[in-house]
Order: C-alpha cells, then sequence, then structure tokens
C-alpha cells in the first residue's frame, strides 16, 4: 500500500459513505401522517361490515320499494317492472283497505312503544335509585335484575309463551285458580288482552338495561350533594328531583331514545309471542310489514312501508335530538 492511500497524521478522517435509500425509505410515511391515520385504520374493519350488513340491503331495500315485486319474480326480483310511487300511495292511502291496515298498526305501535318505553324507564330508575344503598344482599339482587337482559331473547319469550297459555299456563294459574280474580281463564295470545301481554313481555325484557344504565350514571353523582341535602332537610322525593333526576338527564336523553329505536322497530317479541299471524290488538308494524312481504309475497309493497317506517324513525331521531340538544344549550 502506498502513502497515498493512507490519510496524514492529524487530518479529519474521511465521512463514512452514506448508505444507498431504499425504496422503503422513500415512500416512508411521516409519523405525524400514521398517527392521523390509524383510527381511520381501525375503523375500517368496522365500517365495511356495516356497509354489507346495514346499508347494501338498505339501499336494495329501497330500490325494491320502486319495483312491482311479487312472487312472480322472487328469483329474478331485478326484472320486475318499475312501479314508480305506486306502492307508497297504496300504502298512504288511508281510506283504502291497505292504507287502513298500516295506520292501525301504526297507531298501536305508538300506543305499545309509549307503555313500554315508559314503564321500562320507571322501572329502571326506580331500582337503581334503591340499589345505591348499601345492605345485604344487593349484589344478588343486581344480577338477579339483569338476569332479564341477560337471557337469550328466543328462550325468554317462549318460555312466556308457555306461561301465559290459557288451559295450561303459570300466569292463569295464579290469577285465576289461586287468586281468584277472574271468573274464566283469560286469553292472553288472542283478542284485546294479547296487547297487555305483548307490554308486560317487552318491559320484562328492557328494564334491565335502563337499570343498568342508570345504575352506572349514578356512581358519577358525588354522594357529597346528597349529604348536604340530608342537612338542610330535604327527603328523599327531594333529593331525587333535585339531584338525581337533574343529573341523570344527559343519560336519560340517550337511554329513552335507544329505547324508542328498539321498541318500536322490535320484531322477535311480538313474532315469538304470536307466530305470523298476530292478534289485532298486538299488530305492530314489524309484524305488519312482515306480513305484507311474506305472507302475502308483495315485496314491493312492504319494502314501501319499511322505507315510510324509516323516514318516520328519522324524522322522529332528528326531532328529538333537535329539542334536546336545545334544552341543553338552554341550561347550560
Amino acid at each position: 500500500m502506498t502513502t497515498l492511500d493512507t490519510p496524514r497524521a492529524g487530518s479529519p478522517a474521511p465521512p463514512p459513505p452514506e448508505p444507498p435509500r431504499t425504496r422503503r425509505a422513500r415512500l416512508r410515511v411521516p409519523a405525524r401522517v400514521r398517527r392521523a391515520g390509524l383510527p381511520y385504520l381501525l375503523l375500517l374493519p368496522a365500517l365495511l361490515l356495516e356497509l354489507l350488513i346495514h346499508l347494501v340491503p338498505m339501499g336494495v331495500g329501497i330500490v325494491m320499494s320502486f319495483k312491482e315485486l311479487t312472487q312472480q319474480y322472487i328469483r329474478t326480483w331485478g326484472d320486475a317492472p318499475w312501479s314508480g310511487l305506486d306502492n307508497f300511495r297504496v300504502a298512504v292511502d288511508f281510506d283504502a283497505p291497505v292504507g287502513e291496515a298500516l295506520l292501525r298498526s301504526f297507531g298501536v305501535t305508538c300506543a305499545f312503544t309509549v307503555l313500554a318505553v315508559g314503564l321500562a324507564w320507571l322501572l329502571g330508575v326506580t331500582a337503581a335509585v334503591l340499589m345505591q344503598e348499601n345492605f345485604r344482599g344487593r349484589g344478588l339482587l343486581r344480577a338477579l335484575f339483569l338476569t332479564p337482559y341477560a337471557l337469550p331473547v328466543y328462550a325468554a319469550v317462549i318460555t312466556w309463551s308457555f306461561m301465559l297459555q290459557r288451559d295450561n299456563g303459570l300466569v292463569n294459574h295464579v290469577v285465576h285458580e289461586q287468586l281468584g280474580l277472574t271468573d274464566s281463564p283469560p286469553f292472553w295470545l288472542i283478542g284485546d288482552n294479547s296487547f297487555f301481554a305483548l307490554v308486560v313481555v317487552a318491559v320484562w325484557r328492557t328494564w334491565p338495561f335502563a337499570f343498568l344504565i342508570l345504575m352506572a350514571a349514578l356512581q358519577n353523582i358525588p354522594r357529597e350533594l346528597y349529604e348536604a341535602a340530608q342537612v338542610d332537610g330535604a327527603g328523599i322525593w327531594q333529593q331525587v328531583r333535585r339531584i338525581t333526576l337533574p343529573s341523570l338527564r344527559p343519560v336519560n336523553q340517550v337511554l329513552v331514545l335507544v329505547l324508542f329505536l328498539w321498541t318500536f322497530n322490535d320484531f322477535n317479541v311480538p313474532y315469538l309471542l304470536f307466530g305470523k299471524a298476530a292478534p289485532e290488538s298486538a299488530d305492530l308494524i314489524s309484524i305488519h310489514i312482515y306480513q305484507s312481504s311474506f305472507v302475502t309475497w308483495d315485496f314491493g309493497a312492504g319494502s314501501a312501508m319499511s322505507v315510510l317506517l324509516l323516514l318516520f324513525l328519522l324524522l322522529v331521531t332528528a326531532v328529538y335530538l333537535l329539542v334536546t340538544s336545545r334544552g341543553r344549550k338552554h341550561d347550560g
């Protein structure tokens, strides 16, 4: 090796050669961009499932509502002729049999929803307030209260259908034979009593959810407020009215909306109780649309009714959110 190959004494060493820039290094995404895009990447599977399970069938149902889709076009529903707004005109013609039956079913559903949601919320808030006190067996009672919500809906409602049988049901055994409250065993699954049976089963199914949400919300209310109220001489009802209910208002606004949507769209409970042909007094709109679609094989009319139901629920939800948001701004 010659002296030209070695650096002179005291001279700085040459910098090491730079590694070649790879394609991966050139395409590296900045850390800030990665952090900003990570939430959207995590939401992507849920968005895809929402698209496939809800949005695509919803779009297909809207298209079907504008078609004359009957039993003749089940295999090739895309070839069904367009009917325009005829299905909607038939559904909202309340002087005709189809529209009159739909309007009656809508009224039954509204009455059922008001009673079921109101009673479920009342039982839920009452149980949640009572369960805030420390006493022996509180944990067991909480677990028992949540049992109806934890049970599978099919097993629970089928059990209720056996209990509500006229001749050998447990309800008539207690009401008629043991307590003697009726002259004869009443029918619970047919006639006018079917509406009250449906309300009872729906409340039994939904009130534990209200109890669970409200019980969790009550944990965030400081105990010092109740202690100060007791020192000032406030009774239990005054504490509930002045402290508990105002503190629960944000939770109640969401809870009531969720219970309303669940109850108004409920299909499992009436179908399992009454089957395909629900009594007139318990003809909820979900069962009515099912009968219009899968019993009479008029899928175009059934889809039109479903679209009208969707528009009604969207309207109610928008008005409810607008009113509650204005109430929050006013309180603030």
